[in-house]
């Protein structure tokens, strides 16, 4: 939590020094909204600390105070990320921002008057990844879908699965393969300045903050991956960057919003990579017993391969 507690405002940060160890290491967001209260999720539950009694109500100085902090006193060099809505920090922690949006000719050129910050704490599970070993390799690694709700878990197993692929698995005789991220909202990788924050391995490549669909295919074109990382795919032109990935014979591993494999069929730019069988592997996530459940392996054809669950 240092990296966190540097761009916190005096007294949020008071705050969250309370909380014991454990319950610091079950802290998923920390949402600040002037003039209302502090809220804190901690493993999925929202909670609204007191202060003398009272819930503790974000001020404009505790806003400003963490703008400061965010942009290093200059908003200037916070241009890009106020278009992208987030600030990526040290740690590969991410700070959601919301307030009034600047649009130029339909696009959004920035966000001014913010009023709400979301800091997202960024978790590397080391090794939650290998008891999927058995399904999504076997003599090479598979195409494969996360699928799973928002805070279930996907970006987290994305993220150690990686590490396996790059790092490979002697154990299981899996050799290390060349992987290329594209990591369009710093969430994956959490790079800061082009560096990675996180442990993936020493064969990746990382397209930070670039679009998933131009990624890919810039990927493909300049650093010959053997696997692409591709995180919350759902438009038109993914798709198509993902026939061709694979036509290139390049595996892919993607992650998808949904809560089962009957979302995916409704999703037209997605239904046809689903029923090509172009995905060996569809993972399914739930938050039933804490994110990172694994509610089921799917084969391509929809079939269980496996259901038991797994933190």
């Amino acid at each position: 939590m240092e990296e966190v507690l540097r761009v916190l405002p005096e007294g949020v940060k008071n705050i969250i020094k309370r909380y014991s160890n454990v319950e610091r290491g079950g802290i998923e967001e920390i949402r600040i909204r002037i003039n209302r209260p502090l809220e804190i999720i901690i493993n999925g539950s929202p909670q609204f600390p007191q202060v003398d009694g009272r819930e503790y109500f974000i001020s404009r100085e505790d806003a400003s105070q963490i703008t400061n902090k965010l942009s290093q006193y200059s908003l200037y060099a916070l241009e890009e990320e106020l278009k992208k809505g987030f600030v990526t920090i040290q740690g590969g922690h991410r700070v959601g921002l919301a307030g009034k949006v600047i649009t130029l000719n339909g696009n959004v050129k920035a966000i001014r008057d913010i009023a709400s910050f979301n800091v997202r704490i960024a978790k590397q599970k080391i090794g939650i990844a290998t008891p999927l070993l058995s399904y999504l390799y076997s003599g090479g690694w598979m195409n494969t879908v996360i699928l799973g709700p928002p805070n279930s878990g996907k970006t987290t197993l994305l993220r150690d699965l990686t590490r396996l692929m790059a790092e490979g698995y002697p154990k299981r005789s899996i050799a290390s393969s060349k992987v290329g991220i594209v990591d369009e909202r710093s969430e994956i990788a959490g790079c800061v300045h082009g560096i990675p924050q996180h442990q993936l391995g020493k064969r990746v490549d990382i397209l930070d903050a670039c679009p998933k669909a131009e990624g890919m295919m810039m990927m493909i074109r300049s650093m010959s991956p053997e696997i692409l990382i591709v995180d919350e795919i759902g438009g038109a032109k993914e798709s198509e960057a993902i026939i061709e990935a694979v036509n290139a014979g390049i595996h892919l591993v993607v992650t998808v919003h949904g809560s089962s494999i009957e979302d995916l069929y409704r999703r037209p730019s997605i239904q046809e990579l689903i029923r090509s069988g172009m995905f060996k592997r569809i993972v399914e996530l739930s938050r039933s017993s804490g994110p990172g459940t694994i509610k089921a392996v799917k084969d391509h054809k929809g079939n269980e391969i496996r259901r038991t669950k797994v933190i």
